[in-house]
């Protein structure tokens, strides 16, 4: 009997989820996402109050296909596909990787995340995926740049943006591993990807005194580093262990021959 019960559950949820009203739905959600912020990443030592803010706001449900809701938790202590062979990430990585990034801002006396000595911070996402980090950091910054090496992906994301209200976040359709010259340099720079090694052109179009957060190697061996450009200098400091889709694209195949 008990192993009839574990097994029905899953439908029983898509059941009771489909009954109920569009109010109730939305107030599961947000019940959902504030267990999910309080267990998985305030728990963890996440303690930027932005960070956590915009992770309590964004409808992380709403970036992962229907098809999948049904059969993963949105919200679960894990990634998610998402489609064409990549996932959303596990929301405490998302939130650390974020805090990585906003970290010297939070330490700057009276200064808000997107802003330090007055000036406006801009952003690049390299591998926007379903665009659930793109807003995350939408909500911080007003600036954020995210580009997906897989057009559907990236025209999936982009009508999700919108809909959603994160109508200035551009997205491009091509290769992270050149960055976006045009509108370089850049404040901060997470990857989202892990290519073998931290790609030149992202390191010319970092911004002095800027920070990058970037999983590095090759599947299964991948870590997570905080990078910063001093005196144009590069600092690398290892963060966590990590497992990130690997890069792709011509660039990446280039650098590997």
């Amino acid at each position: 009997m008990k192993k009839r019960t574990k097994i029905l559950w899953p439908f029983l949820l898509i059941f009771f989820s489909a009954c109920l009203t569009p109010a109730e739905k939305k107030n599961n959600y947000l019940a959902l996402r504030k267990k999910m912020v309080q267990e998985q990443i305030v728990a963890r030592g996440i303690k930027n109050k932005k960070v956590i803010e915009a992770m309590l706001k964004a409808p992380r449900h709403e970036f992962i296909p229907e098809k999948y809701r049904k059969i993963y938790d949105p919200h679960g202590d894990h990634p998610v596909p998402i489609g064409e062979g990549q996932t959303i990430s596990q929301p405490y990585i998302v939130a650390l990787m974020t805090e990585l990034l906003t970290e010297e801002t939070r330490k700057t006396e009276n200064a808000r995340p997107d802003q330090v000595g007055g000036k406006r911070k801009k952003i690049l996402e390299i591998g926007t995926g379903s665009g659930y980090q793109a807003a995350i950091l939408a909500e911080i910054y007003p600036q954020v740049y995210t580009i997906e090496i897989i057009e559907s992906l990236a025209k999936q994301a982009e009508r999700t943006l919108k809909l959603l209200g994160y109508q200035k976040v551009k997205v491009k359709h091509g290769d992270g591993y050149l960055g976006w010259k045009e509108y370089a340099p850049f404040d901060g720079i997470i990857v989202t990807c892990a290519p073998d090694h931290i790609p030149e052109p992202l390191i010319e179009q970092l911004k002095e005194r800027g920070r990058m957060v970037i999983p590095v190697g090759e599947y299964p061996n991948q870590t997570l580093y905080l990078v910063e450009k001093r005196a144009g200098q590069i600092i690398k400091k290892a963060v966590i262990p990590v497992l990130f889709v690997p890069m792709t694209g011509e660039e990446i195949r280039k650098q590997k021959k």
